[in-house]
């Protein structure tokens, strides 16, 4: 089943490194990052989970719960946690589910046979507290994620989820945003009062809302 944004992101049980959750419990009304990795000791794959152990802090600052998977069972986690610590100079503070059974994989379709008919893709799914999908990303097995950008997106889907505005492109936090084209004039002399800069009819920036 290939997934969608908008669509309710599915729920699921299953064995992690933190013991067994229900995704959807786990989550409860946090955001959260679903990461895949094609299997345990693996190169890429050991640099990204000692990557986003790094950031726990900055994804807590945000709300979001983070958590991985493998197609890989939990004493192989366990055994390849030792060496994430060991190479990247950070444990694992975060789930990684164990999905040798491809229970998961085959819920969010991760098995892409042309690219590798039993390993999973490197995706991500960006997940709002109304457990629909916000974002989704699919990297090869070569390429190894971006998390600066991952924070970044997180960012921008938090801020334009509180107010009507967009993030152009390279935005980061504290930057100029855009009033999307739904909020006529007349509203967004309401919304802000002190005006704004327009390039075009359609292309008004605004300050960065703080509220």
């Amino acid at each position: 089943m290939s997934i969608r944004l908008g669509d309710e992101a599915p729920n699921f049980t299953a064995e992690t490194t933190e013991g067994t959750i229900d995704f959807h419990e786990w989550k409860g009304d946090s955001w959260a990052i679903l990461f895949s990795h094609p299997k345990d000791f693996t190169p890429v794959c050991t640099t990204e989970l000692g990557t986003v152990a790094k950031l726990k802090d900055e994804f807590e600052a945000r709300d979001v719960k983070v958590i991985g998977l493998s197609v890989d069972p939990i004493d192989s986690h366990r055994e390849w946690a030792g060496d994430i610590e060991e190479t990247q100079g950070q444990a694992l503070n975060f789930p990684l589910i164990a999905d040798d059974g491809r229970v998961v994989s085959d819920l969010y379709d991760l098995i892409h046979p042309n690219a590798n008919d039993t390993l999973t893709v490197r995706s991500v799914f960006v997940i709002g507290p109304d457990n629909k999908v916000k974002l989704t990303l699919t990297y090869p097995a070569s390429t190894g994620r971006n998390f600066d950008e991952l924070l970044r997106v997180v960012d921008s889907l938090q801020l334009t989820a509180r107010h009507q505005v967009a993030t152009p492109a390279d935005w980061k936090q504290g930057e100029e945003v855009i009033i999307v084209p739904a909020v006529s004039d007349e509203a967004a002399a309401e919304r802000y009062p002190d005006g704004w800069r327009a390039d075009k009819p359609y292309l008004r920036w605004v300050p960065q809302p703080t509220s």
